[in-house]
């Protein structure tokens, strides 16, 4: 089935960053809407340490034919090395909120 719509998943380690990043996409209609939510606690392995660290999700909800391009900005505006950009289809939902995504991001 094909998607109707993506969840796209960021994080970065401050409020004020998330902020940005969700207003940001939201302001260049790569995104209809985001979610902010965090602190959370973060456990992954880089460069060979287990780390852990504080950060704040943004979840972006978009369109399939805005992904490339939302995926772009946050890669150039991100401030990590190697950002999460995690895509999720949305396959089913509302149908009114399905089209004001859609409508958001033309």
């Amino acid at each position: 089935m094909n998607a109707l719509a993506l969840t796209v998943l960021t994080t970065t380690d401050d409020e004020t960053k998330a902020r940005d990043l969700a207003a940001g996409a939201i302001e260049a209609r790569l995104a209809a809407c985001a979610q902010i939510t965090g602190p959370v606690t973060s456990v992954y392995r880089w460069q060979g340490k287990t780390e852990t660290a504080q950060e704040w999700q943004v979840l972006l909800k978009t369109t399939p034919d805005h992904y490339e391009a939302l995926e772009s900005w946050l890669l150039e505006t991100h401030d990590y090395e190697t950002p999460e950009v995690i895509a999720t289809p949305v396959t089913h939902g509302s149908t009114a909120y399905l089209t004001w995504i859609n409508e958001e991001t033309n």
